[in-house]
């Protein structure tokens, strides 16, 4: 009604309104309140000293909550609000070359971050319809990957093995190889000591990363709720990114630790053990997780989201309920093995049990045209090594050419760590290999021409390495100049 009818307008107050609780116990990372009856699984509640928590389960006495992050000791009786609303975290571009916490909050003394947006931490993966196929191999710098083992961007790769068997270091070497590869990465660490996190963060100051990568910190003196909600954190922020129409690469160290925080907040919910002591829904928790990498449609971006999961595993033993797990919702695993590492063999990758299911459908041309027999020549190799421990007598001469192409093969695939490779030299070692032109040669001469030939290609033949780069293939440019380059090489030695 208008003013000049008589009538007044009366503007109505606004307010929130929020169940509020009591705690009625305190259990380690679970505490237990009394009165929110309307609460459901996933939402969020403040604690009256400060500090926040997220719903795990109820009945219809009590909720149960899972404190995230508290300021003070929470003490019976003190009071709990219901935020009504589900964990949204802050991201944006500003968290690069940032150590953030599971909360997103900074734990390396620079500052706050300005976020671009908030987003939800737990949501529903995109569904099939929502992805396109992989198209674009991952160059982790690891010869022994990118050639048998290939990881395509998109991809969700299980490292598993022994403690101590060179897993986390083949990750970090995946990350420093994307300095030029226009790849955000994010580290995760759960569980972890405090000295191993700041080792890999040494490590990342000295190669330059940080510029392209986001540490999400959640190491073993944090809180249970903290480690629980690491990865998801991280799976958040490369989300952003993906949906920007990056390519993103996140590595999960460990997922076996995020299993035994999961399953201690489980036991002090006193929910039904099953195997191993793990939680019926132990699958479920990190299945939603893992299915939220992929290559998407230009209609979500257009990005793709990589993930490298590690998983501990005790005596070589793959058969554990979380690993066979894992192994089952990724899309191949690269094992490493305690006895190849204490031979010397590093990086100590058993070719017998990695595997691969889809990388090499996006690895280049020219890789996947060299490395064909890579596989089953090795194992062959490995077949008649063993064949002849045992033997006294001389071996024939096709057996003796066979030991030294492996012993080539195995000189050539080992890698020092911290040292990436790019892919052209990859090729160019490869094709050496290839042409019969290592199997001669002493393991000092393979060492010495890993060392020497790819910096004489740059220095003698510096468009070798951009045709190969441009082409992904090995056309007869690129052949001519390689077959230059190797009697270069071989008639200086």
């Amino acid at each position: 009604m208008s003013q000049g009818s008589g009538e007044k307008n009366y503007e109505t107050a606004k307010f929130l309104a929020h169940e509020a609780g009591t705690i009625i116990s305190v259990r380690e990372c679970i505490v237990r309140v009394k009165g929110m009856p309307s609460v459901i699984n996933g939402q969020i509640v403040e604690f009256e000293p400060g500090g926040r928590g997220m719903v795990l389960g109820f009945n219809e006495k009590e909720v149960h909550v899972l404190v995230l992050n508290s300021k003070s000791a929470l003490h019976i009786g003190d009071k709990v609000i219901s935020t009504g609303e589900f964990l949204k975290l802050p991201v944006g571009d500003a968290f690069l070359g940032r150590i953030v916490s599971s909360l997103c909050e900074p734990v390396d003394n620079g500052g706050p971050i300005v976020p671009s947006a908030l987003f939800s931490v737990f949501t529903e993966a995109p569904g099939v319809m929502d992805r396109v196929p992989v198209k674009e191999t991952l160059e982790t710098g690891t010869m022994l990957l990118d050639a048998v083992i290939p990881i395509a961007k998109g991809q969700r790769q299980l490292l598993i093995g022994d403690r101590l068997t060179g897993k986390t270091t083949v990750a970090v070497d995946a990350i420093i190889n994307q300095k030029e590869q226009d790849v955000i990465c994010i580290y995760c660490c759960i569980g972890k000591p405090n000295s191993s996190l700041q080792k890999i963060l040494n490590l990342f100051f000295e190669q330059g990363v940080f510029p392209y990568t986001i540490v999400v910190s959640s190491v073993a003196s944090v809180s249970m709720g903290e480690q629980y909600l690491a990865p998801y954190t991280a799976t958040m922020l490369g989300e952003y990114f993906m949906r920007n129409g990056k390519d993103v690469l996140v590595v999960f160290d460990d997922l076996t630790k995020h299993a035994w925080v999961y399953r201690q907040i489980s036991l002090l919910l006193e929910r039904a053990p099953g195997r191993e002591a793990y939680p019926g829904d132990i699958f479920y928790v990190h299945s939603q997780m893992m299915e939220r990498a992929g290559y998407f449609k230009p209609e979500l971006g257009g990005g793709s989201m990589t993930f490298l999961p590690i998983v501990e595993i005790l005596q070589g033993d793959v058969t554990g309920f979380i690993s066979s797990n894992l192994i089952s919702m990724t899309d191949g695993q690269i094992y490493f093995s305690t006895a190849l590492f204490n031979k010397g063999v590093r990086p100590a990758i058993d070719f017998g049990l990695s595997v691969s299911r889809i990388g090499n459908k996006a690895q280049w041309p020219a890789m996947k045209a060299l490395s064909g027999q890579l596989r089953l020549e090795y194992i062959q190799y490995q077949e008649l090594l063993q064949m002849t421990q045992l033997r006294t007598t001389g071996l024939s001469r096709e057996a003796e050419d066979r030991m030294k192409r492996g012993q080539a093969i195995t000189q050539l695939l080992i890698q020092d760590k911290n040292k990436p490779l790019p892919m052209e030299a990859e090729i160019m070692y490869l094709f050496a290999l290839s042409m019969g032109l290592l199997d001669t040669l002493s393991a000092a001469d393979v060492r010495k021409f890993k060392d020497t030939f790819v910096a004489l290609v740059k220095k003698e033949f510096p468009d070798l390495f951009k045709e190969i780069r441009t082409t992904m293939i090995l056309n007869d440019i690129s052949i001519e100049m390689l077959y230059e380059a190797l009697n270069h090489y071989f008639a200086a030695v």
